[in-house]
């Protein structure tokens, strides 16, 4: 009975979603589609896709973009381009509880879409990457989840950051927009 109860139980949950559609404006402008990989990092993915469906992610700011790298974002606690705290940006994350890790075997390749953290694997909350090229260094290490699928030539636009940790200076890049693709 109790097999029963738990094979109805999923059949009658929602479907995740499978991916985002990201609307950025600024230096790079256009839109940006990220496949999320839901059986690779399910917290997560329910996670973001809460949050994108609640607008927490939108007029988000790239607060921390280093060349060569990443992009990270998802900071919807401070990182509001509108009254938001762009001194503390990156430093905040959501109402919403931090997440374990969910490690897998996918690389770090350009264009994945990683969960930021604190040094605690268990801390990722809203912040998320973007990779501009290969971090394998990252493997292991960091949630792996999603990819873009359309639109990296955007992404590859974004304003750049400066100095070592990438704090970007004067008026960022923005999540203008960010809907749920089901």
């Amino acid at each position: 009975m109790r097999k029963l109860a738990l094979a109805f139980s999923l059949l009658a949950s929602p479907a995740l979603a499978t991916g985002l559609q990201i609307e950025i404006a600024g230096e790079a402008n256009g839109t940006v589609v990220i496949d999320l990989f839901e059986d690779v990092a399910p917290q997560h993915v329910a996670q973001i896709t809460a949050l994108a469906e609640e607008g927490a992610y939108d007029g988000i700011v790239f607060h921390r973009v280093i060349d060569g790298f990443m992009a990270q974002t998802g900071d919807v606690q401070f990182g509001k381009l509108e009254g938001g705290d762009m001194r503390m940006a990156g430093r905040g994350g959501s109402d919403r509880p931090d997440l374990p890790a969910e490690f897998s075997d996918l690389p770090f390749d350009r264009g994945v879409v990683g969960m930021a953290r604190s040094q605690n694997p268990n801390s990722a909350n809203s912040q998320f990457f973007i990779m501009f090229q290969e971090g394998y260094f990252l493997n292991g290490q960091y949630t792996v989840v999603g990819t873009v699928t359309e639109g990296m030539d955007v992404v590859d636009a974004i304003k750049r950051g400066e100095g070592r940790n990438g704090e970007v200076m004067g008026r960022p890049d923005v999540m203008a927009d960010v809907t749920v693709i089901e």
